[in-house]
């Protein structure tokens, strides 16, 4: 019987060393290539350019805000979630490019052709990134927002402790990636093994721009209880809509881009 242990128990190390390896590979799903903005339904969005400081050139797209004489519509900076890319993220910029306002979809490094390899300290990289072309666009931080899809919900916050920005939006956010993962992989011991952590709930109290967070109820990958956790750190002034019927990747449907885009036009009126 005591065989019976030590295989089990070998077979279950090897299993955790392997996760712990291949863990980069689980937690993020790039697309491999990007489509054009055309493609992608937003043709008025023009491929620019993040360069990083540690030296890599990432694409990205961007529309410049309508308006001016002191009335420039505020500027969305779109960090996604950990799949796919910034072209699948086209029906979502669609309503903000509608409504005048300025939207830089960013685009991360291993994602959608980009060199690199993403991880937590890199995706920090290419949120600073985003933020220097936005300055070098002559735009005031105080009429940029910052807005957060699941996992890029961890980028925001940790832009929202390094800028003065007007304003994080985050949707479908966790208080941090271990949380997730402790939740999805019960049998493992994650807290200990993993890298990226993306503990937004020990930086959100120093964020001091307005917030405004949207998540589903039905949520199955991030459950609604990890969104109002890190609500709950956060300071005021802050707004919160949990939507009953919906999951992870169907907030759309359920009118989180409208209830975005109401929650903007008072918090920047024209």
């Amino acid at each position: 019987m005591w065989r019976a242990a030590v295989y089990t128990l070998s077979a279950y190390a090897l299993f955790v060393a392997a996760m712990y390896v291949l863990q980069r590979s689980i937690m993020y799903f790039p697309a491999r290539s990007l489509s054009t903005p055309a493609q992608a339904g937003v043709p008025e969005m023009t491929p620019v350019t993040l360069s990083t400081a540690d030296g890599l050139e990432l694409a990205a797209w961007y529309s410049a805000p309508r308006g001016s004489d002191g009335n420039v519509r505020p500027t969305v900076v779109y960090y996604h979630g950990n799949g796919g890319g910034i072209a699948m993220r086209g029906p979502r910029a669609r309503p903000y490019l509608d409504r005048g306002f300025g939207v830089l979809l960013v685009e991360y490094r291993g994602y959608s052709g980009n060199p690199g390899n993403p991880s937590e300290q890199g995706l920090y990289a290419d949120g600073r990134a985003s933020l220097a072309f936005v300055e070098s666009e002559g735009l005031p931080l105080d009429r940029v927002v910052l807005l957060g899809e699941s996992l890029g919900s961890g980028v925001a916050v940790q832009m929202a402790t390094e800028f003065d920005v007007g304003a994080i939006v985050l949707e479908a956010p966790f208080s941090s990636a271990v949380d997730v993962a402790a939740g999805a992989y019960w049998f493992l011991p994650v807290r200990w093994l993993m890298k990226d952590r993306f503990d937004s709930s020990s930086k959100i109290g120093r964020v001091r721009a307005p917030l405004f967070m949207v998540h589903g109820e039905r949520d199955r990958i991030v459950p609604v209880r990890l969104g109002r956790k890190l609500f709950a750190a956060a300071n005021d002034p802050k707004e919160a809509v949990y939507l009953p019927n919906a999951g992870h990747n169907d907030l759309p449907v359920h009118g989180s881009i409208q209830l975005v885009i109401d929650y903007l036009e008072r918090q920047f009126p024209k």
